[in-house]
């Protein structure tokens, strides 16, 4: 099959460019516009208990107000505020209000601190536009706009709420971007520059990553608007550096194999052919890993990894066919004058240090799989220690940005839990109205919860039928103790409920609450069906039942260190209170899928080389030797390429950055150059078990014939002409 491919395309590589340019045209041209939304309630399902008490909210008060955005003062020698000063909030909150600012439904006073150094404005917007651009878009007017009506008074003022928020996460997502796209671009050249000393070589696969980037980034505005899916700013970022990082090692992958052959002395077309047959499977079977894992996110109970699984799976897939298809066409049609101006392409280097490697892996594979594996252990140790966090906001941009300046200096001047506090709505099941006489005795018990600072009655639904107790916690609505405060306040809230009642409790801490529920459910169905599926992908390349499965230990075990790693130095290193909540999940998929990559192409190197008739040990030490160089140039340049994400300048992209980069790197260095051969070799042909995939598949009569396969001509086009 991937003969037949590279023999079409090779023959026809200038009608495979156009094809290729005319699908670029017509699906960015057509393509919907891909809308973000960053509210944290939305990855939510409506079956989780904060949903349904959203919801409740919703109908029973639907002119209940919920600050979206919080203009916070303070005087700017830092006094306690005076008389005119108090005057002067209210006359800029009055101000406000007559604007009539597109999203803002209703502009009122806040309460001053008890220090009475600090008072607010609070705004309230649409709540079903929560999280999407046109509130971005109004937290910017209103954010002027306070600026503004402060100026000549002795007063100065910040935005802050999750409008704000919004608004600072979109502009550092934009500068997160840009860094990352620079960073990413400059690797690949420098890196490429320096493997091949070829210019064109090094500038081509930017190029054509540049056309698959646009097709990619159209496909996936189609499926999001086609299937109703989340969009999240942060996915922009992390497909960026799939479709350069995924394309450039394809790429890589294609272009060592096709300089082999032309040393081998194949005719430069022949030797394209000859490229996309020998490492085509291996190139579709790492996509096809890489394109499983990403779907199984599509199982995921948030809103946020749904949407990515889908998107970055289509870039894959996407990256694949131009591998199979673009880059040949383009580089058949270029020749070996791709390689200009450097002569070392036309001679078969020693290889020198790969060719010790592999003879060190031959000798001694027992003390190598030994070795590399307890770097995978005592680095997976780490993992013990590891604490989930889930503060997006101030996970996704700078402290500095002014909604994280606000957030801090509310908890410092008000109750930590009083910028997000915890309602819980009590209501009769017949609909009849609430028994008032029970409301003292129900706060009682809730304010009586360890870790809760304050609980009162605030308001009553208009039918009587449901009531609105506001708890307030002693912590911020996203640290560790008032998610597990929420947790003892719903216990409470369900078992003190009076008869004929029930109780829903909302707010974010309940959000993050359930976000913690539902990521727990992620590792137990997520890791475990990708995982699966991987090895069915395994199985099938290698037409084993054995490999697969050390294989993925391998990999699993590679997860492990990453994470270990991540932890000793975020955790225990620099003093984060814990990684993101959902780094675990992505970090899993990015290792376990991409990580199979450079696996897949080791076995498949090792399996070439016992079909010559190598021994387990012989073969593991040539698979080392030749194929180590692709995958420690593809493991670097994708290593560093994720490595850009912490340029971003946020918790969020830094984790992931350092994390994903890290747990390329013991892939590529560490398992497919160490470890998953030194276990072939110890294995032996078991490890090809109930196939024989390591024995020659031609008859020994026919074997002479059969190596000389890759010696023969393209097949001759209509016209007679070879190709």
């Amino acid at each position: 099959m991937f003969r037949s491919i590279g023999n079409t395309v090779v023959r026809h590589p200038v009608w495979t460019i156009v094809a290729w340019l005319i699908a670029a045209v017509a699906i960015v041209a057509t393509a919907p516009s891909l809308p973000s939304n960053s509210d944290e309630s939305s990855f939510l399902p409506k079956s989780y208990e904060s949903i349904k008490a959203a919801e409740l909210q919703e109908r029973a008060f639907p002119s209940a107000f919920t600050p979206s955005a919080i203009a916070l003062y303070q005087r700017t020698d830092g006094g306690k505020l005076t008389a005119d000063d108090r005057k002067d909030v209210g006359r800029i909150t009055t101000e406000l209000g007559k604007k009539h600012i597109d999203q803002v439904q209703k502009v009122v006073p806040g309460q001053p601190s008890k220090d009475g150094k600090y008072t607010m404005t609070l705004v309230q917007m649409d709540s079903k536009k929560a999280g999407q651009p046109e509130q971005a878009d109004a937290a910017k007017e209103l954010r002027d706009a306070v600026k503004a009506l402060t100026k000549g008074t002795d007063l100065e003022a910040r935005l802050g709420g999750s409008a704000a928020q919004a608004l600072d996460q979109q502009d550092s997502s934009k500068r997160g971007e840009a860094l990352i796209g620079i960073g990413t671009f400059v690797i690949i050249l420098v890196t490429l520059l320096i493997i091949f000393r070829a210019p064109i070589l090094a500038v081509l696969p930017l190029i054509l990553i540049g056309v698959v980037s646009a097709i990619a980034n159209g496909l996936i505005a189609y499926a999001t608007k086609l299937f109703d899916l989340q969009a999240n700013s942060s996915v922009s970022s992390i497909l960026i550096v799939v479709l350069f990082g995924v394309g450039t090692d394809y790429f890589l992958f294609l272009m060592f194999r096709y300089r082999e052959r032309l040393r081998a002395g194949d005719e430069p077309k022949q030797a394209m052919v000859n490229a996309v047959a020998r490492v085509g499977e291996a190139i579709a079977s790492a996509a096809g890993a890489v394109i499983i894992a990403f779907l199984a996110l599509v199982l995921s109970t948030l809103g946020f990894l749904k949407q990515m699984g889908p998107a970055l799976a289509i870039a894959v897939a996407v990256t694949l066919v131009a591998g199979l298809t673009l880059i040949p066409a383009v580089v058949s049609l270029i020749g070996p004058k791709v390689f200009w101006p450097s002569k070392s392409w036309q001679r078969e280097p020693e290889n020198a240090r790969f060719a010790a490697l592999g003879r060190g892996v031959r000798r001694r594979p027992g003390l190598t799989a030994a070795l590399s594996g307890l770097v995978l252990v005592v680095l997976s140790l780490g993992t013990l220690g590891f604490n989930a966090t889930f503060d997006l906001a101030s996970g996704s941009m700078p402290k500095t940005k002014e909604s994280m300046v606000v957030q801090d200096e509310m908890q410092k001047a008000y109750s930590a839990g009083a910028a997000a506090p915890t309602d819980v709505y009590l209501s009769r099941e017949d609909g009849k109205p609430l028994d008032k006489a029970s409301f003292d005795a129900y706060a009682k018990k809730l304010g009586a919860v360890d870790g809760v600072n304050s609980a009162r009655m605030t308001q009553v639904s208009e039918d009587g039928a449901t009531a609105d107790f506001t708890v307030t916690l002693k912590y911020d609505a996203a640290a560790d103790k008032a998610i597990d405060t929420v947790g003892d306040v719903r216990d409470v809230a369900h078992s003190a409920a009076p008869e004929g009642t029930s109780a829903l409790v909302g707010g974010m801490s309940s959000i993050y609450k359930d976000i913690d529920t539902a990521v727990n459910h992620d590792y137990r169905t997520v890791f475990p069906v990708a995982a699966l599926l991987i090895m069915v992908i395994l199985g099938l390349l290698l037409r084993s039942v054995v490999a697969p499965w050390y294989l993925m230990a391998s990999v699993g075990l590679g997860f492990g260190a990453t994470l270990g790693a991540t932890v000793l130095i975020f955790q225990n290193g620099q003093g984060h209170s814990g990684l993101m909540f959902m780094l675990p999940v992505i970090m899993y998929l990015f290792v376990v899928a991409i990580g199979t990559d450079y696996n897949i192409l080791m076995i498949a190197r090792l399996r070439e080389e016992a079909r010559e008739g190598r021994d387990p040990r012989e073969a593991a030490g040539m698979a080392l030797r030749y194929a180590g160089p692709t995958v420690a140039a593809a493991g670097f340049i994708l290593a560093a390429t994720f490595a850009t994400m912490m340029l971003a300048g946020n918790a969020l992209l830094t984790e992931m950055g350092f994390a994903v980069s890290f747990g390329i790197a013991i892939a590529a260095f560490v398992m497919s150059m160490f470890f998953t051969p030194s276990l072939t070799a110890l294995i032996g042909h078991a490890a090809w078990w109930p196939g024989h995939g390591d024995r020659s598949e031609a008859e020994p009569d026919t074997a002479t014939a059969a190596a000389g396969e890759e010696r023969t001509a393209v097949t001759p086009d209509p016209s007679g002409h070879g190709h």
